[in-house]
């Protein structure tokens, strides 16, 4: 499955919703052609203080996009899971895509992954095999977040 895997550097978009652009982040990266997204913690400052740092964030599998007149679609998505601060530990779940992502300070990737980052990402997208659908109908809106 083509999926994205994302590092976060703050919290809220998504939110619990399931609405991923509801704060305009990862603009262009929203545009790409993906089957799924995994958004992981980094390990700024941000991150850190919000407990979301190393950890497994939220699930997203089954995209639908709609232009929203940002600088990417606000996307929602048929299996949705957020874990928020509350997450799996990224590095033991996925020891070789986080070395990957968090060595070589990765902001995004989704092509080019060796077929041991492949399975691990598989692996954790099977978390979210059976969650209910993002919730629809949220508004989008507006943050002086620099995403």
């Amino acid at each position: 499955m083509r999926t994205l895997i994302y590092k976060r550097t703050h919290h809220g978009d998504p939110d619990e919703s399931g609405e991923f652009g509801i704060h305009d982040c990862m603009g262009r990266v929203r545009k790409w052609d993906f089957e799924a997204v995994i958004g992981v913690g980094g390990h700024g400052p941000e991150p850190t203080r919000h407990k979301l740092n190393g950890k497994v964030n939220w699930i997203g599998i089954g995209p639908h996009k709609r232009e929203v007149g940002k600088r990417g679609p606000l996307v929602t998505f048929e299996k949705f899971v957020f874990y928020g601060a509350k997450g799996p530990d990224f590095e033991k779940l996925a020891p070789v895509l986080a070395d990957r992502i968090y060595s070589r300070n990765v902001r995004a990737i989704m092509n080019g992954l060796t077929e041991v980052e492949q399975r691990e990402a598989d692996q954790i997208l099977k978390l979210a095999k059976h969650a209910p659908p993002s919730r629809t109908g949220a508004r989008p809106r507006r943050s002086s977040k620099g995403c």
